[in-house]
């Protein structure tokens, strides 16, 4: 279930204030902690069914994608602004070109230094939460080697292995050493390398390219899957035979899964049953991961998403370069570069 809610009651008081009208689903912000009473004092009217939210929007802001009933319900005067992750998801690309829905997705909004001003709070969250369930998954009454992340003195220091330095996978990395793993982080970029290899004395930055990988996998007792290419398929970096090479009962949890994960023995689980095993390693894959923590999640990402949902609701949004950039179907056309040839 997606306890989530793409604006706070305060961000809806202040886009009524704006002028607009304001239709949020009954006991969508619940979950968050954020009741129908709440909303309404902002100024929202409270529909029954999303359906009916639909019918009356031109706006439509959610946090996960539409699933497969909602694909009806849009229209091509709809413009959709949520989290899409299209390259991972074919059927909802195809239902959006037949709808001819504008959709706009949450994770190609990109700044001109190549920032992801509206990933990146989910992504701190997703690698953030990455740590305590992997190590909660080594125990040995959750199937794992029993390994504790923690370092104790006198005692070998757990290994995680981050496959990405970015937002997530620099927030798991840091978090790890800060328990007192040891931590090898994979990345191509330089300036990545440089700005963790400062964060702890514990984390150690490796070139992806080359035969280092094995290695560190060999002795990883945890493997955190963080590559992220915006708006396209995940890369498969880890092969099943480098999986089958890992310790019996050590735990992956690939964050990448929103985009098709990193990990050639990954698949989608849920938060009722978030975790199989493959090759005798423990997977953890959960594609909305944040929404274990839907208050928090709420919170951060409203407080991003509100400017931009205030140039949308005005009529000459598509002078915005950022706005523009990030549409990645329009009009029963794939827009997005990174889409092109998906279908």
């Amino acid at each position: 279930m997606e306890g989530r809610v793409a604006l706070t009651p305060a961000a809806v008081a202040s886009l009524v204030a704006a002028g607009h009208e304001l239709i949020v689903q009954q006991n969508a912000g619940v979950l968050a902690g954020y009741s129908d009473h709440a909303y309404g004092q902002a100024g929202a009217s409270l529909e029954a069914e999303a359906s009916e939210v639909y019918a009356q929007a031109e706006l439509v802001v959610k946090v996960k994608e539409p699933q497969s009933h909602e694909i009806s319900w849009l229209r091509s005067d709809h413009v959709l602004f949520c989290f899409l992750h299209l390259a991972a998801e074919p059927a909802l690309l195809a239902g959006l070109l037949q709808q001819k829905t504008t959709a706009i997705a949450f994770e190609t909004v990109m700044l001109s230094g190549g920032a992801l001003p509206l990933l990146a709070p989910m992504s701190r969250i997703a690698g953030a939460l990455a740590i305590p369930l992997g190590a909660q998954y080594l125990t040995s009454v959750a199937g794992g080697r029993g390994v504790l992340l923690s370092a104790l003195p006198g005692l070998p220091r757990a290994h995680v292995v981050v496959l990405g330095g970015g937002v997530a996978g620099g927030q798991a990395a840091m978090l790890a050493a800060a328990m007192g793993a040891r931590v090898t982080v994979f990345d191509r970029k330089p300036e990545v390398w440089d700005y963790l290899s400062r964060q702890h004395p514990a984390i150690t930055t490796l070139s992806i390219e080359g035969g280092a990988v094995d290695a560190a996998l060999t002795d990883a007792d945890l493997l955190i899957g963080a590559v992220l290419l915006p708006g396209a398929k995940a890369p498969s970096l880890i092969s099943r035979q480098q999986v089958a090479a890992m310790q019996q009962g050590s735990v992956i949890v690939d964050i990448s899964v929103d985009q098709g994960g990193c990990i050639a023995t990954t698949r989608p689980t849920t938060h009722v049953q978030p975790a199989y095993v493959e090759e005798g390693v423990i997977h953890l894959a959960v594609t909305n991961l944040p929404g274990i923590v839907p208050r928090t999640s709420t919170d951060a990402l409203s407080a991003v998403l509100l400017p931009y949902v205030h140039r949308l609701s005005q009529t000459d949004w598509r002078h915005d370069p950022i706005l523009c950039a990030a549409i990645n179907v329009e009009a029963g056309r794939t827009v997005l570069p990174a889409l092109q040839g998906t279908m």
